[in-house]
């Protein structure tokens, strides 16, 4: 199969849309052991934290964070703990990033009203 045989399917999902965690696995593509086990390590988080966890919810920030953390699993052959240092590492630079951007754009406005 080449790329262009390949089909791109797109959901769209409200923002504000939660899953529980039968539908977070589903659209992840994963067992719920492995969304378990991402929660106990601190890698994902539910919004909604219940001691039950059938009754978990998941925002769509989590949904991408999760399928962030398959492929660097998959990828990079990373195990839990190195995973969830790995994300919290990639969410400090994207931080910074951010924080960069905002200062350039103080700056130039710094500089233009000169």
């Amino acid at each position: 199969m080449t790329d262009k045989d390949r089909i791109l399917s797109v959901e769209l999902v409200e923002p504000s849309a939660t899953f529980t965690l039968r539908e977070i696995c589903e659209r992840g593509g994963c067992h719920a052991e492995f969304v378990i086990k991402l929660v106990n390590y601190g890698v994902i988080a539910p919004v909604e934290e219940t001691p039950e966890q059938r009754q978990w919810r998941f925002d769509l920030h989590t949904l991408a964070r999760l399928r962030k953390a398959q492929r660097l699993q998959r990828d990079l052959k990373i195990n839990l703990p190195g995973l969830a240092m790995s994300l919290e590492l990639l969410d400090e630079v994207q931080d910074m990033r951010r924080e960069v951007d905002r200062l350039n754009r103080q700056l130039q406005q710094f500089l233009g009203d000169s």
